[in-house]
């Protein structure tokens, strides 16, 4: 149960945009059933369905809040299926929205996720219902009741089957190599990777001698510390504030420059 005496949180993740209403009436939504709520957009520009972009979106994110935050996330292109809503449940923080994948950073990164509810209990949900708004019918309303005191077995029983979703992992193809992809664009065109930063220490620390280079689109990068590090357009790297690997374009767009996708390998290597 949430502790009643400190303002509850809800952070909100969708694909919505800002021309339609939709994120407001999700927000009319939440206060009406509890006024104390506090909420936070995370980003409602996530692209349209994109469930792993809200996946990636989430994992970077949700740590930065206080405990016992809970983060509603819709992107929900599977909307009045037979596809399940859920609330995941982890020792700090709770997380509501559909059984489609999106929360399947949340799974891998805790070491015991407490479980995962499948919600069922009609009464938290909004007294009539359309077919293509869980988002406002069902998940923010259960966001809300949450946050009101509701037990977390109230909203229905507990299932194993969740859906994940597999993201790609780093290779080891020596031991003076890192090879990893671009997994996540963003608005600047920063190419954001999987490899993380302690990957890359752990790679120099077994030869202090040697220097790191990153190789990507047969373009090899020097590391930097910092964007204005570098004065001209070419193509660099650095471990970004999420952690990260990441390659940039000094006041580019290093995506829309260098072709780079989604999916693009990205190489580091310890050179002599």
């Amino acid at each position: 149960m949430l502790d009643q005496n400190t303002p509850p949180l809800i952070t909100l993740t969708t694909d919505f945009g800002y021309k339609d209403p939709f994120v407001g009436m999700m927000k009319g939504v939440i206060l009406k059933i509890n006024p104390k709520a506090r909420i936070v957009d995370i980003t409602h520009d996530i692209s349209p369905h994109n469930i792993r972009e809200a996946a990636l979106t989430l994992g970077m994110s949700y740590n930065f809040f206080p405990p016992k935050t809970v983060h509603v996330v819709v992107v929900d292109p599977g909307v009045g299926s037979n596809r399940r809503p859920i609330l995941v449940i982890t020792d700090h923080h709770y997380f509501i929205g559909p059984d489609n994948g999106v929360f399947s950073l949340v799974y891998s990164s805790h070491s015991e996720t407490l479980g995962v509810v499948q919600i069922t209990s009609e009464h938290y949900f909004m007294p009539h219902r359309g077919p293509t708004f869980h988002g406002r019918d069902i998940f923010a309303p259960a966001a809300a009741w949450l946050t009101r005191g509701i037990e977390t077995t109230k909203f229905g029983d507990m299932i194993t089957d969740y859906v994940t979703l597999p993201f790609p992992s780093v290779s080891l193809p020596t031991n003076t190599t890192i090879e990893g992809e671009v997994v996540y664009i963003d608005r600047f065109g920063n190419a954001i990777t999987n490899i993380k930063g302690e990957a890359l220490n752990t790679l120099y620390n077994t030869n202090t001698g040697g220097k790191l280079k990153v190789v990507s689109k047969g373009k090899q990068t020097d590391l930097k510390n910092y964007y204005s590090e570098v004065a001209d357009k070419g193509l660099y790297s650095l471990v970004n504030s999420t952690g990260y690997l990441e390659l940039f374009v000094y006041r580019g767009n290093a995506a829309a420059l260098f072709d780079i996708k989604i999916g693009d390998i990205v190489g580091v290597m310890l050179t002599g």
